[in-house]
């Protein structure tokens, strides 16, 4: 047990104590998934749920900052990791004290992928169009430092540029497969698009409050994240 560890920590919201002893709980898995990849979705997935049911913007906050306080208290390995991925991809007002409380907890151990946890490249970006109706799906690639893991963020943005949908795609060449296959039965456009452009544009629409669909809350800080890595211009 970490000698930080406090069985009762002071919370901003106490009512949501056994949500947070939940979130910890899972987190012990995550020092068994295979790669950085797979740690950075489930956390994602864990704070969109908790972003979900914030009712504002206030509450998220005070939320994430008791998440954060339990995760340190806890001081187990898988907590560890869930504080080095919210430091890494996390909500912006959230990633320095989650980094703190994580080299708070230096004598507890983390898988050797814990170093690459939000260190990507930007790679090609593509642009497909399906229909005049279903907006634009924009696929972006990156790899983590030394090339590894490489894997594609898919958005696809309805009218007024609103997201409808976000994945976080691991086998890209399936995917792009699938888009050539589309694109020869005419079901689709699929073409290199700026950098930039999309970087722009996912950055509008991704980093306010919301409401957002409900099927975009899982991956959502992974697409923020690296939609903050793509180059302004």
């Amino acid at each position: 047990m970490s000698a930080t560890r406090s069985s009762s920590p002071r919370l901003t919201l106490p009512a949501l104590r056994d949500v947070y002893a939940a979130y910890a709980r899972e987190a012990e898995r995550l020092p068994a998934l295979p790669g950085v990849l797979q740690a950075e979705v489930a956390v994602s997935e864990r704070l969109g749920a908790l972003e979900a049911a914030a009712p504002h913007a206030a509450g998220r906050r005070a939320a994430l900052g008791d998440l954060i306080t339990v995760l340190r208290a806890a001081g187990t390995s898988g907590a560890r990791v869930f504080l080095l991925a919210l430091a890494a991809i996390g909500p912006v007002e959230g990633r320095r004290a989650a980094g703190k409380a994580a080299a708070s907890l230096p004598d507890v151990p983390v898988p050797d992928w814990a170093a690459d946890l939000g260190r990507v490249t930007p790679g090609t970006v593509w642009l497909i169009q399906e229909g005049p109706l279903d907006g634009d799906r924009l696929v972006c690639e990156f790899r983590y430092a030394g090339g590894g893991a490489p894997h594609a963020l898919a958005v696809r943005l309805g009218y007024g540029d609103a997201p409808a949908e976000i994945v976080v795609v691991g086998d890209v060449p399936a995917l792009m497969n699938a888009a050539r296959q589309a694109v020869q039965a005419e079901l689709c456009v699929v073409q290199p698009y700026s950098a930039a452009e999309v970087g722009r544009r996912l950055r509008a629409v991704l980093d306010g409050d919301g409401p957002f669909p409900a099927d975009c809350y899982p991956a959502l800080a992974v697409a923020r994240h690296r939609a903050a890595a793509l180059p302004d211009a």
